[in-house]
């Protein structure tokens, strides 16, 4: 049995993506920062549906935690599974904020640096001596890095460097055989950054080829897919998901 970690599993793109790895037959690694109730429901979706599933604690942006967190994975795989590494890793932890770059302050700036690049570099960094080879990482990155959307540039900004940083993943691990992408979801239908309302869906809508927003699955579909072996020759890539987003 494969086996995934994913960061931000507990709701949103992280838990769909968990439920569609483990509908393809893998082991499944969650973590969770502050919604323990929503892991746990996952957790229990999977098993119900015959999978295998563990949710841990775990705040991305706090790099110094990732030491004993790579030792609460050791004894996991051994417990649960009776392995020493694992295949996967799903970099797709954050959260979102709308704020003009006149008002941004240091610390939401930090926080957002922090979660969304600091903490994917040295959390892949902290795992990859429990990563097999021949394995995979996907990054979720955002269509906001090549769309300019007023009020989220640090956002934005630290989705394009982990795009950057996708690469030269790729470039490093590839002597052992890892692969590592990058997915850049359009307008999708979350929590982040506080929701979609009526109008807003409606714009979103608009601007994008097929009419809609996007779904949870829409993206989850695509992270098991690019883990898969069957995209064993797609590297260094960032796949924008997302209908046809303002193109």
């Amino acid at each position: 049995m494969k086996i995934v970690i994913i960061t931000g599993g507990s709701r949103g793109l992280g838990r769909s993506a968990a439920l569609q790895c483990a509908g393809r037959g893998m082991g499944v690694i969650l973590t969770y920062n502050s919604h323990a109730v929503g892991a746990e429901a996952a957790v229990t979706e999977i098993e119900k549906a015959g999978g295998k599933a563990v949710a841990l604690a775990l705040d991305v942006g706090q790099s110094a935690s990732f030491p004993a967190f790579r030792e609460q994975v050791a004894e996991t795989l051994g417990r649960v599974w009776g392995r020493k590494d694992f295949d996967y890793l799903v970099n797709n932890a954050g959260y979102g904020l709308f704020e003009p770059i006149a008002t941004v302050s240091e610390a939401q700036f930090d926080g957002l640096f922090n979660v969304h690049l600091k903490g994917p570099f040295f959390l892949t960094q902290t795992l990859l001596p429990l990563m097999a080879d021949g394995g995979a990482i996907v990054n979720l990155t955002s269509a906001t890095t090549r769309v300019a959307t007023a009020g989220v540039a640090p956002y934005a900004s630290f989705k394009g460097g982990l795009e950057v940083l996708t690469r030269y993943m790729a470039k490093e691990f590839g002597e052992r055989g890892i692969r590592a992408n990058s997915i850049a979801p359009g307008a999708i239908r979350t929590e982040l950054g506080g929701g979609l309302n009526d109008e807003f869906e409606a714009m979103l809508s608009a601007q994008t080829a097929l009419g809609r927003v996007g779904e949870p699955d829409d993206v989850g579909r695509v992270v098991a897919s690019l883990l898969s072996e069957e995209s064993g020759w797609i590297n260094a890539q960032n796949v924008e998901v997302g209908g046809g987003y303002i193109i």
